[in-house]
């Protein structure tokens, strides 16, 4: 079985908005699983183009946690292990996935199918939010981590990071944490976001941004986690 625990020890280490169209309106969508009003989305100048949202998915504000969801799933549960993943069909003795029903590229794990990006309908931004709200790709991660600051701080009683633009707007990313099994993990000190994309390499893990107060970057883990999602959606203005 590959890469397993390519993650565990390293997450065991325990200017006003500009709001732009989606479309041609600020919000989107209806309410999310968390009660969450329409997304509003943030216009970063970012050389693709793409707004990014104001807050978590199922949240209402910036610093509030929202929703988690396992990777490809587009509702919340309370029990976030692979033998509640809506695509393991199969796990080894130890409990960890042996085969995949969708988005595997790999024999090892049952029938390739080489999907690599989630479908709208697997999307859970799309599904909570429409209108062209989508989950971001990991490029888009890596576009909005280098064309921005970003600095450690604590706003309105939350730990989290806030990205900075060159034309003065930001956003907040609370340190939402993640869950597994049935716990919340590593709230205060982490954030785990996922992108839509599968790692190829090891289709038993998708690419997320994570972050703590020393760290960023956008790496690999377990699709049956349940980390936070930040929708975006492409300008048409």
């Amino acid at each position: 079985m590959k890469k397993t625990i390519k993650l565990l020890a390293l997450v065991a280490m325990g200017a006003a908005l500009t709001f732009a169209a989606c479309g041609s309106n600020s919000k989107v969508g209806g309410q999310g699983s968390g009660g969450a009003a329409a997304a509003e989305w943030v216009d970063l100048g970012l050389p693709s183009g793409l707004l990014w949202a104001k807050c978590n998915l199922g949240a209402t504000k910036p610093e509030e946690y929202g929703d988690y969801y396992a990777w490809g799933e587009t509702s919340t549960k309370e029990v976030y292990f692979w033998e509640t993943y809506k695509y393991c069909t199969a796990m080894d003795e130890k409990g960890w996935v042996k085969t995949l029903s969708k988005y595997n590229t790999d024999s090892e794990y049952g029938t390739p199918d080489h999907l690599t990006t989630l479908q709208p309908s697997d999307d859970v931004a799309t599904a909570k939010l429409g209108n062209g709200a989508r989950m971001p790709t990991e490029t888009e991660w890596r576009e909005l981590i280098a064309n921005t600051t970003s600095e450690w701080t604590f706003e309105n009683g939350v730990y989290g990071r806030r990205f900075t633009a060159s034309n003065g707007k930001s956003l907040f990313f609370p340190a939402a944490g993640y869950r597994n099994g049935s716990e919340l993990r590593l709230a205060g000190e982490y954030g785990l976001y996922w992108s839509s994309s599968l790692d190829a390499d090891y289709p038993n893990y998708a690419w997320y941004f994570l972050f703590r107060s020393d760290y960023q970057g956008v790496i690999g883990n377990g699709r049956q986690r349940g980390f936070s999602v930040r929708a975006v959606c492409a300008s048409q203005n």
